[in-house]
């Protein structure tokens, strides 16, 4: 039997502003809600359509990471063209949250751009990888 991935979770700082950044740059919808045993909040985000497929669970009570610039530890998400990437990017640098501006690199990696989220994970938008949106662009390439 193989195991099925089904949800990430992570400890947040501010679990409003985590909440936010995921449903105004990922388009991630509030599924679930509800005070957990030790008298905190527990989340769930995921993608519409496919709330039984993938969830990111953020728990109230993280520290904030440190991520230095050299620790490429990131959550990914693919978007339908380079267009979104470069939207995704262009508002990020008026948030101050751009942490990589858009790059294209050979397959299977394609054309991407790094956000840091309020809790300073690294946060990647791409199309043209794989997987996800403009995985059929990819195998042309």
């Amino acid at each position: 039997m193989s195991a099925v991935l089904t949800h990430i979770a992570l400890h947040v700082f501010d679990l409003d502003a985590c909440i936010t950044f995921y449903q105004d740059y990922a388009g991630l919808k509030l599924i679930h809600q509800r005070e957990n045993k030790a008298g905190g909040e527990v989340v769930w985000l995921a993608e519409e359509g496919r709330e039984q497929e993938f969830i990111l669970v953020l728990l109230p009570g993280g520290l904030g990471r440190k991520q230095l610039d050299t620790d490429f530890s990131h959550l990914g998400f693919a978007l339908p063209s380079r267009a979104a990437v470069d939207a995704i990017a262009e508002q990020a640098d008026l948030d101050g949250i751009l942490a990589w501006a858009t790059r294209e690199e050979p397959y299977p990696v394609g054309y991407y751009c790094g956000l840091r989220d309020p809790d300073g994970n690294f946060v990647e938008f791409s199309y043209g990888q794989p997987l996800g949106p403009g995985a059929d662009a990819a195998k042309l390439n």
